[in-house]
């Protein structure tokens, strides 16, 4: 399933299929409370001491699903409600079908060898969970504490009382003490049970992250307003109960490509013909990375469809593939391809080759979140393969889909988005340990993007939504809910009423980008470092896609941060120049019987007087691979030029420039005067 919010494609909406919920009885509950606890902190004690669960465990769990917060009472990307993630996935009937591509599409992206997606073939339920119950959770929670469920999905005070219930319960099907004073370490049990994993090393590796989480302790304001504080402890966790739990092992051969710790299982993607060409094979193509090609880039991906069906398709070859599948109710990761090989995940050919695919299960613009489970799975991933291939952390290669460049004009409007606004690229940052810092003033020349993510909401629409033929939304469309966002507005002028400006690729008839929640031509995100233009008072303007792009940035409280490092420019004499999606070799490098790969400018004009961005200097590269067994000439080659491009922050997508047309100028120098 290759992962992502399909750029601008068809979005079937779905049926979810219902899973049986699970049976409970209700516990003993303690002493009736006199009157709602508003305090959120005291919410918690409450709820612990009610059903006897030590307080740093019901609050250890809770900052594992959620960080504490409420998310307005919208689910997660498996279904999952409030600050105990009490998962409801019946009740969610409008997820699209998924599938990471549309029909047709070709997410290799690579005219030599062009692949033509058709529709998916998934058999059974959309839904597929990891196990019933995981994805169902809400409905127990209900019978346990007395309550209905709407109330479990919007009430905070009572979702934390039904996933203190739920622990409880656990607990006392483990046959472990129960009591608010009882041992932290005798729950670790129960702990492993609430993360609905469905194997031991899934469950040990969530409940392992909570006990992490308990020794350093935690404090934070959620996303409604509540200040809550885990203080730290020494705990000593009781693992041996995780047997008693009856989940399966998983394979976890020699050469599974995650950290030991990691929960991590080889599901394999074929590499395997499927027809009588020798181009008719799939689902990825084999390499020899890095000795052969350096590994540049890790893409992030969204799946737009649930784990289990995901993996599927990766399992086909006629579909496609990339390297790893990550699944958000517990964080669990499924690795499909080595490090070495090349999926094809991200619709650039260059990118591909240069590239390890990083699906997520979730939807980028369904107003759903991502659950902290998963985001500090990738994240311990993503560091791992960083270090190992010395890819930088920092948002020039960590990327999302939606950085990837088209290859050619053509595509630009039929790139994908994933994974969405909703995506916190600052806290998956600092989850890397590579926050983002910097020493820059207003007088560098550079800013990176950074608005706090619980406040800044963009009153984006057309979530539930997916029409064809997106940027031109369907009317009526539904306001999106107003949640976290890690995208900042650009607008064509410094004032909130200006149009926002236009992305050519996207609208080549000039008008602006609008709200639409998959038309991101007009947003920066967070991490995210562009050359500053102008500064108007609470207003930055940065160089976005040939224009100045305005954004509010006040200092009481910006969304943006003073940066340096480099910029190119045009050099003197020259006009403009162009910008490329690729960064391919020069016809004269191209051995006889191989193909030249065309260099071909993008739509947009990078014109005299303006700056953007230096991400680093590649060499121009194109790795040949069309054929099954490599018997095409050149194959499993990489064709090198004398050519050498620049990266450059463009506009929302990254790009190319060639190096012999621009100047490369310390921020300082590059700054509006």
């Amino acid at each position: 399933m290759h992962h992502s919010a399909l750029s601008t494609g068809r979005r079937a909406l779905l049926a979810v299929a219902v899973v049986a919920a699970a049976t409970a009885v209700p516990l003993p509950s303690g002493p009736a409370v006199a009157a709602p606890v508003a305090d959120r902190q005291q919410q918690y004690a409450a709820a612990a001491a009610e059903y006897g669960v030590p307080e740093s465990i019901l609050l250890g769990v809770s900052y594992l699903e959620s960080r504490w917060d409420t998310h307005l009472g919208t689910p997660s990307t498996s279904g999952g409600y409030g600050p105990l993630h009490l998962t409801d996935a019946a009740h969610v009937t409008t997820l699209p079908a998924g599938g990471h591509v549309d029909e047709g599409e070709d997410p290799r992206g690579d005219e030599s060898r062009p692949l033509t997606v058709t529709a998916p073939t998934v058999t059974g339920s959309r839904q597929a969970p990891p196990a019933a119950a995981a994805l169902q959770t809400l409905q127990a929670a209900a019978s346990l504490v007395g309550v209905g469920a709407q109330t479990l999905r919007s009430d905070p005070a009572a979702n934390i009382r039904g996933g203190a219930a739920l622990l409880s319960s656990y607990q006392r099907d483990l046959g472990g003490p129960v009591g608010a004073v009882s041992d932290p370490g005798a729950w670790y049990g129960a702990v492993a049970r609430y993360s609905g994993a469905d194997t031991e090393a899934a469950a040990a590796a969530f409940a392992d992250e909570v006990y992490d989480q308990i020794r350093v302790g935690a404090s934070r304001r959620t996303d409604d307003g509540h200040q809550v504080t885990l203080t730290a402890r020494a705990v000593s966790p009781d693992a041996g109960v995780l047997h008693r739990l009856g989940l399966r092992r998983a394979e976890r051969p020699d050469g599974l490509e995650c950290p030991v710790r990691l929960a991590c299982e080889w599901i394999p993607a074929p590499y395997e013909k499927y027809g009588p060409g020798a181009s008719d094979y799939g689902n990825h193509d084999l390499g020899n990375r890095p000795a052969q090609q350096k590994i540049e880039y890790i893409v992030i991906h969204d799946t737009e469809g649930y784990f289990a069906p995901s993996v599927d398709l990766v399992k086909q070859a006629d579909y496609l593939g990339w390297h790893y599948t990550l699944r958000s109710v517990d964080g669990y990761v499924a690795q499909h391809i080595k490090a070495k090989d090349i999926g094809w995940q991200a619709g650039n050919w260059y990118v591909n080759a240069k590239s390890i695919g990083i699906e997520h299960e979730g939807f980028a613009g369904q107003g759903t979140w991502y659950t902290e489970a998963m985001y500090r799975t990738s994240a311990k991933l993503v560091r791992h393969l960083a270090l190992r291939f010395n890819i930088p952390l920092d948002r020039q290669h960590i990327i999302g889909h939606d950085n990837v460049p088209g290859t050619i004009a053509a595509n630009v409007g039929g790139m994908h988005w994933d994974p969405g606004p909703y995506w916190d690229w600052s806290h998956y940052f600092d989850l890397l340990k590579a926050s983002f810092r910097t020493t820059g003033t207003a007088r560098t020349g550079l800013v990176t993007i950074d608005p706090d993510f619980a406040t800044n909401r963009p009153a984006f629409y057309g979530c539930n939504q997916q029409p064809p033929g997106v940027p031109t939304p369907v009317p009526p469309a539904a306001p999106c809910p107003l949640r976290g966002s890690s995208a900042v507005l650009l607008r064509s002028a410094p004032n909130h009423d200006a149009p926002l400006v236009n992305d050519l690729g996207e609208r080549p008839d000039g008008s602006p980008d609008t709200m639409y929640i998959s038309d991101h031509g007009a947003r920066a995100s967070a991490g995210q470092t562009y050359a500053v233009a102008e500064v108007r008072g609470d207003w930055t303007a940065i160089w976005y896609l040939g224009q100045k792009a305005w954004f509010h940035n006040p200092a009481s409280a910006p969304t943006a941060k003073w940066a340096t490092g480099f910029v190119v420019a045009p050099k003197r004499g020259k006009a403009t120049i162009p910008v490329y999606g690729r960064a391919y070799p020069e016809q004269d490098a191209y051995p006889a019987g191989v193909p030249y790969q065309a260099i071909s400018p993008l739509q947009y004009t990078f014109a005299a007087g303006q700056r953007y961005a230096v991400g680093g200097i590649l060499p121009s590269e194109y790795y040949r691979a069309t054929t099954f067994d490599g018997s095409s000439p050149g194959d499993w080659t990489v064709v090198r030029g004398d050519l050498r491009y620049v990266q450059v922050q463009f506009g929302h997508r990254i790009m190319y420039v060639d190096l012999a047309d621009v100047q490369l100028l310390p921020s300082p120098l590059g700054a509006p005067r």
